[in-house]
């Protein structure tokens, strides 16, 4: 396998700040002797993944005994799994590593600390989607919610600003009040300061009081900027993480502004964390349509032997929002929609939809499917790509008049395995078109030989078949199949069997943030990114940003509220599709 050092990687002009950061930090990889893994976890992780170590806490100059984490419950230093426990007396800089398979302590007390917790991410989204884990029962009875960042303020001051963001659901409505209060009472805070290698001390401190003398298992939100990611995990891996039990650290996207960013950031992260401890979140992949992908094609033996380019003409993912935005808010730099939405979560989509059955549904196993499917899509060629710019109007939001980017991605993507040879899978992602909307639809083929190609006199085209996954407007799945219109004669309409959610589950939406957090603590990963899978996505995408970055690439303007670019309908013609709100 590849070392991500034997890359060749270009770097553009966006991600010249964020080199300057990293390049500059220390490595730990080349620092300590090496610990051997298994041959299993090699395969997965190994090559992007520094060797684990557990880190004794910088204050502590005792001897202390730990164990190296093993692929098992069980620690090893090699690949016999023969047990070890190694005396210290004095520090070592590494990290405890974080077994997501590892047997949950139900004693144990669970400390999630929201790093930048006065921003509006924490605010609208973390801490009330922590408030309904707790208030559905999904957090264990000993738990802490600890806010970090460098407003300095009173701890009431953070609850108040987080107690009108608290809700109960609709569906439950018991001692609302009364959880509310409990949860705020759980809600602590810590300023940082200036400097986070002192502030991540007292933020170890207070936890390690409320978690007392039992078994402690850590969550960290990294609710940060890209550009302070560095400056906050490595005082935090050095200071903050627990040796009683498990630390996991949740970063959000974008992750890298292009592959040679990517590759230090994550060379950096796994200067600090184990490979298994990062779990990189992109909100999109919490949708329950998401979710529900591997459901449908693995329990449904009506659709697995269709799942293949003998069955299947084309498949198209939607992402369209018909409300703007201002992009340089929303999108950090030069590359837009491409780092904000097409990088992850549609990459993410498209494998999860082509990707071969997995072992087992394990977050690795699951992983290591996906990454195969994100090898083997072909990297995007210019006549295969149409990148557009919301020309925004007066009514709108979407202004950004002197710095043009990405708000409109058109492409088709091909897979070079035997599964998927000659399928296209056709993507539109755009801001400020006419319709929200978000779907896939799998359009099967043509029927051969038309029986009803006739009949009566009457010429009778058959649709073809589709499976409709939709998300937004109003989620279902929907079939589309031809039907005989009821009375005398033959004559057929294309119909659609819906399974709308709304009419079918009277129970609220579950927000993808509460999803994902919800995966986070079980310690199932297989929807966030692995080292190996982001560096796949962004490889796919180089000749792109290469041509951006060269001014080679010319972005086509749409105007607020249309389909998009007028030139994307030739893109699809050319495929033969017709997309369907054109």
């Amino acid at each position: 396998m590849a070392s991500l050092s034997s890359l060749s990687l270009s770097t553009s002009s966006s991600e010249i700040s964020i080199y300057r950061k990293l390049s500059v930090l220390p490595l730990a990889v080349s620092t300590f002797p090496t610990v051997r893994k298994s041959k299993t976890q090699i395969n997965y992780v190994a090559y992007v993944q520094p060797h684990d170590y557990n880190r004794l806490q910088c204050s502590s100059t005792r001897s202390a005994s730990f164990n190296v984490e093993g692929t098992g419950s069980t620690t090893s230093l090699d690949t016999s799994g023969m047990e070890a426990s190694i005396k210290l007396s004095s520090p070592l800089f590494g990290t405890q590593s974080s077994s997501s398979d590892a047997p949950t302590d139900d004693s144990a007390t669970l400390s999630i600390a929201v790093i930048g917790a006065t921003g509006v991410l924490a605010r609208t989204k973390i801490f009330p989607a922590l408030f309904h884990l707790y208030y559905s029962g999904q957090l264990p009875e000993k738990f802490g919610i600890f806010g970090y960042s460098r407003k300095k303020m009173p701890e009431e001051d953070l609850r108040a600003i987080i107690a009108p963001t608290l809700s109960c659901r609709i569906d439950h409505q018991e001692n609302c009040e009364e959880k509310m209060d409990a949860f705020l009472k759980r809600t602590f805070y810590i300023y940082g300061g200036l400097d986070n290698r002192e502030g991540m001390p007292k933020l170890n401190t207070l936890m390690e009081e409320v978690e007392g003398n039992f078994g402690a298992n850590r969550i960290f939100y990294l609710s940060v900027p890209q550009e302070a990611l560095i400056d906050v995990a490595s005082p935090l891996a050095e200071n903050a993480q627990t040796q009683r039990g498990w630390n996991r650290v949740i970063i959000e996207k974008p992750f890298g502004l292009g592959s040679f960013s990517s590759h230090q950031l994550t060379t950096s992260l796994l200067s600090y964390f184990a490979e298994k401890q990062l779990y990189r979140i992109d909100h999109l992949l919490g949708r329950n349509t998401i979710e529900n992908l591997t459901v449908l094609r693995f329990s449904n033996l009506v659709f697995m032997p269709l799942w293949n380019r003998s069955y299947i003409h084309n498949i198209k993912v939607t992402f369209s929002e018909e409300l703007g935005m201002q992009t340089t808010v929303r999108y950090p730099n030069g590359y837009g929609i491409l780092g904000d939405v097409v990088h992850s979560h549609i990459f993410q989509t498209v494998a999860l939809l082509a990707m071969e059955p997995p072992v087992t549904l394990d977050g690795e196993d699951v992983r290591y499917e996906k990454v195969k499917v994100l090898k083997s899509i072909r990297k995007l060629e210019s006549s295969d790509v149409i990148l557009g710019h919301c020309k925004a109007d007066s009514g709108s939001n979407l202004k950004d008049v002197d710095n043009l980017m990405p708000t409109y991605f058109g492409a088709v993507l091909h897979i070079d395995n035997a599964r998927w040879d000659g399928v296209p899978f056709l993507i539109k992602a755009g801001r400020g078109l006419k319709k929200n909307r978000v779907e896939i639809r799998i359009q099967f083929r043509r029927v051969p030989g038309n029986l009803y190609h006739k009949d009566g006199g009457h010429v009778q085209n058959l649709s073809t078949n589709e499976l409709i996954l939709r998300d937004v407007p109003d989620e279902a799945i929907l079939v589309r199949i031809n039907n005989k219109i009821p009375g005398l004669g033959m004559h057929l309409e294309a119909s659609e069997l819906n399974l709308l959610y709304k009419d079918k589950y009277n129970v609220e939406v579950t927000d993808s943030y509460e999803q994902l957090l919800h995966d986070a603590i079980d310690g199932d990963n297989h929807l966030f990114m692995r080292s190996d899978e982001v560096e796949a996505a962004w490889n796919i995408l180089s000749p792109v940003l290469s041509d951006l970055d060269n001014n080679n690439e010319t972005l086509e303007h749409y105007e607020f509220g249309s389909k998009g670019p007028d030139k994307a309908d030739n893109l699809w013609a050319k495929h033969g599709v017709k997309w369907l709100d054109d």
